[in-house]
């Protein structure tokens, strides 16, 4: 879940190539599965749940929008499953173009608040991170998260992720975001210490 009560701010993350990537099992009943048509409602339904967006319609247009090659999805797109078979967590295994050089994605990361401080997220992230491998090969894998997900933040530095600087990823919107986001962190390091 999103935690509005700190400060917003941008920060991307950077997988290094040849990091190694971390494995972390699933509880019991648990089970990964590939996106399969129809889907893309659960996708809605999860990233609603975390306040991403403020309902599904606005979520499956930005699924529609994120995903422009959908025949893609049942190769990159991951879901896992509860016990009783319904999605309760996704992550994708995606790529974007920065200024024309293709770029490896871990995107949306998201586990329904209702299934969050059961592992999933060190889980799909780690399994993620690893079909990337797959799919692109062992190349810098990188992700775009805020402060807001301060909590993943950490899960994402268990598979590997750093924060990053570079600014070509950060373009004209998000300039400043980098040192901001770091001070925020920081600040939240420290308070959790006390």
């Amino acid at each position: 879940m999103l935690d509005k009560t700190v400060k917003f701010a941008k920060i991307k993350m950077k997988r290094p190539a040849g990091t190694p990537i971390p494995e972390f099992s699933l509880p019991e009943g648990y089970k990964f599965v590939f996106y399969k048509e129809g889907d893309e409602k659960c996708w809605a339904r999860i990233e609603t749940s975390v306040g991403e967006f403020d309902n599904e319609f606005a979520a499956l247009l930005r699924f529609k929008e994120d995903f422009d090659v959908p025949e893609e999805l049942p190769r990159r797109c991951l879901f896992i499953s509860n016990p009783n078979g319904q999605k309760v967590a996704t992550a994708t295994a995606w790529w974007a173009e920065v200024l024309g050089e293709r770029r490896a994605w871990l995107h949306w990361v998201s586990v329904d608040p209702q299934y969050q401080g059961l592992g999933l997220g060190k889980a799909i992230s780690s399994r993620v991170t690893q079909l990337l491998c797959e799919v692109e090969g062992d190349v810098d894998f990188f992700l775009s998260t805020q402060t807001w997900s301060h909590v993943a933040i950490g899960i994402y530095e268990k598979c590997g992720y750093e924060p990053t600087d570079e600014p070509i990823l950060y373009g004209k919107a998000f300039k400043g975001h980098y040192k901001k986001a770091l001070k925020i962190l920081e600040k939240l390091k420290k308070e959790r210490s006390k």
